[in-house]
């Protein structure tokens, strides 16, 4: 069962929200609190996986990054959060929900590169994450424009160890299938 924060905890996540570089001298300062209890506040949101402390990049500001929402329709019997896992596991994926409504799961998707990327991943690797026939249907709805979307990148974008086209040092792509000549 999901647990609510309390008030201390919901004013920490706010001010880490609105600037992430905050000490927790200052946190503590500004909430009116302890060192300590902003330390042990802070390390049991990150321990029990509630609060995730990372860089965002602003999309807007980003031309050579590509943006996209996917709906997807699936034949899942049920499992439609397994297969959001699963697809929340791809590289260039950021986010995949299940949603009510015409699609059963929407997936944010980033891309560094070009359209040629962004079709590899909605017509390959998305698909590819279920069983045969399991994703009956997709649609693909490409950001022309966004305020306020702040990303993290997903795996495989920008990444050292994949080449142009998505294959690394050893031949595999991203997942993890070899490329055989």
């Amino acid at each position: 069962m999901r647990e609510h924060l309390d008030q201390t905890d919901r004013r920490l996540v706010k001010l880490l929200s609105q600037d992430a570089q905050l000490g927790v001298n200052r946190l503590a300062e500004k909430m009116a609190v302890s060192v300590p209890t902003v330390r042990m506040r802070l390390r049991n949101l990150l321990d029990r996986n509630l609060l995730k402390i990372v860089g965002l990049l602003n999309l807007t500001e980003r031309p050579e990054l590509i943006s996209a929402i996917v709906g997807i329709n699936a034949q899942g019997r049920g499992r439609a959060r397994e297969l959001a896992q699963r697809i929340a596991e791809l590289p260039f994926v950021n986010s995949a929900s299940v949603v009510t409504g015409r699609f059963d799961i929407i997936v944010d998707v980033t891309v560094a590169g070009d359209v040629a990327d962004l079709y590899r991943v909605t017509s390959e690797l998305i698909p590819g994450a279920g069983e045969p026939g399991e994703v009956v249907r997709s649609e693909t709805f490409v950001v022309m424009a966004s305020c306020n979307k702040w990303v993290s990148l997903p795996e495989g974008c920008w990444s050292d160890e994949t080449k142009r086209d998505g294959r690394d040092e050893t031949g595999r792509d991203e997942t993890g299938r070899k490329e055989i000549p």
